[in-house]
């Protein structure tokens, strides 16, 4: 049986447990991001409040009342009490089957995104630069009242990070807010404050003090309660969340953003908990920690990367791109397939010719590589990872990637694949089913002319592939 009364205290707010009833009191505090230092400010927090968490739960926020003393009135948000025990937070802590309830909360979230404000206002936080500013504004409160707690070169790493993915993605952001990705959520998704109940569950607790804080990315704001199931344990929670909601609301949005959003939501935590820290609760520390580790543990996943994968005739290179591109969750794209496709050519049909003449030219191998970095300039920049098969025996080429990866704030990884020449020879001689042209013939031409590659890190081919991937993968993701 539940006490019938209770007091409960967060860092903006007290909580009076009566009966069936939660009376909230907003603190007298000004933290910058939020201001309730005045009654009349108070009040309209109470009001929005109220407002605001009806579009989700309009069962449980039923109004606001005031209480007296000899100071005056302050505004009380009152609402229904919900069952402790059927709290998502208590739920996952009880390793309770959670994978129906989390996929009927992708649905209720999806469906209430597709409900939610949307128009200019709402679209102006949706840009690069309202979420750099989000960022660097919790980078400057973190610095001032957690540079004791979280540890300056984990906090250098998180900034660089963020920074990087943000200069690169003009091309995604823009394609969210030209989506109506962008709307007037609830900001401020935590297990703590979603119900479980037999007829559906209530999410509620909306951030209420600043509307442009609760404007945001769709994907975002489910972010947020994917961080904190992960945080609680539970990972797997968070990532069906994102599958889910992405299947109900029908968002092809990239890996690389998902993970930034929810680093992003886990870094919002490292700042709250730092200002309790600093409000005199110690043991605030060790969390703000935490959710800096895991803050740069989803600032890591969400690299963008640009990866050559490079070789002669039978080097294995298009095996190890396309297995390479599957296990990066990388967008492949082939110059083989890409150049017959510029010729107007079936990419099975074959257009064998001598080294250099055809469509193996010099000029339509230089119209091939700059369409292939066209179109991997544009996966980069609406966030999506890249592997780019090809040879890359041209310098000229290969220095026009790196200046793409620089230009779009990619991770440049170039790997040049490695046989001995008998084996290539062999594997030229008896493939199938391959849309390459090069006989052994040109192969050798293409060796003799092939300019060094000292940038590229070498991977042995002439194994299995698995064992060639397993290192490939190894390099990429220590770069």
């Amino acid at each position: 049986m539940r006490p019938f009364a209770a007091v409960r205290e967060t860092h903006i707010g007290v909580l009076f447990l009566v009966g069936d009833r939660v009376y909230k009191l907003k603190k007298p505090v000004n933290l910058g991001f939020l201001d309730f230092s005045t009654p009349q400010r108070r009040l309209e927090a109470c009001r929005r409040e109220v407002e605001l968490n009806r579009r989700l739960a309009p069962d449980v926020y039923l109004g606001v009342a005031t209480m007296s003393d000899v100071d005056g009135e302050e505004p009380l948000v009152v609402m229904r009490r919900m069952p402790e025990d059927r709290r998502l937070s208590t739920l996952v802590r009880s390793a309770a089957p959670l994978a129906d309830t989390i996929t009927q909360l992708a649905r209720v979230l999806a469906a209430f995104h597709a409900a939610a404000e949307r128009g200019p206002l709402v679209d102006a936080e949706g840009t690069p630069e309202a979420l750099s500013a989000r960022w660097e504004a919790s980078f400057t409160q973190v610095d001032e009242v957690g540079a004791d707690v979280v540890a300056e070169p984990l906090r250098a790493e998180i900034a660089y990070r963020t920074r990087n993915f943000l200069a690169g993605r003009a091309g995604l952001f823009a394609a969210r807010i030209a989506a109506g990705r962008i709307v007037d959520g609830h900001g401020d998704l935590l297990a703590d404050d979603i119900f479980v109940l037999d007829d559906g569950p209530r999410v509620l607790d909306c951030l209420e003090f600043d509307d442009r804080l609760r404007r945001v990315d769709v994907l975002d704001d489910v972010a947020f309660l994917a961080m904190d199931l992960e945080r609680a344990g539970r990972a797997d929670l968070g990532a069906l969340l994102l599958d889910r909601y992405a299947e109900y609301s029908g968002d092809p949005a990239p890996e690389s953003l998902r993970s930034h959003y929810v680093a992003y939501r886990a870094f919002v935590r490292v700042k709250v908990a730092c200002l309790r820290h600093a409000q005199g609760e110690s043991s605030a520390a060790d969390e703000a920690r935490a959710y800096a580790d895991l803050t740069v543990r989803h600032l890591r996943r969400g690299e963008v990367r640009l990866v050559l994968v490079g070789g002669l005739p039978g080097s294995g290179k298009t095996t190890l791109a396309g297995l390479l591109a599957d296990e990066l969750g990388a967008v492949l794209l082939s110059s083989d397939r890409l150049r017959k496709e510029l010729a107007g050519l079936d990419p099975a049909r074959h257009a064998a010719a001598p080294y250099r003449s055809g469509i193996y030219s010099a000029a339509h191998t230089t119209h091939t590589y700059g369409e292939l970095l066209r179109r991997a300039e544009e996966l980069l920049a609406r966030g999506e990872s890249v592997v780019l098969d090809a040879s890359w025996s041209d310098d000229v080429h290969r220095d026009l990637a790196a200046r793409l990866a620089r230009r779009t704030h990619s991770t440049f990884v170039p790997l040049r694949c490695t046989v001995p020449e008998a084996v290539a020879v062999t594997r030229v001689r008896e493939r199938t089913g391959s849309i390459s042209d090069a006989d052994p013939a040109v192969a050798r031409a293409m060796a003799a002319d092939a300019a060094p590659w000292p940038a590229a890190t070498a991977v042995d081919t002439s194994g299995e592939p698995a064992a060639a991937l397993t290192e490939a993968v190894r390099i990429v993701r220590r770069s």
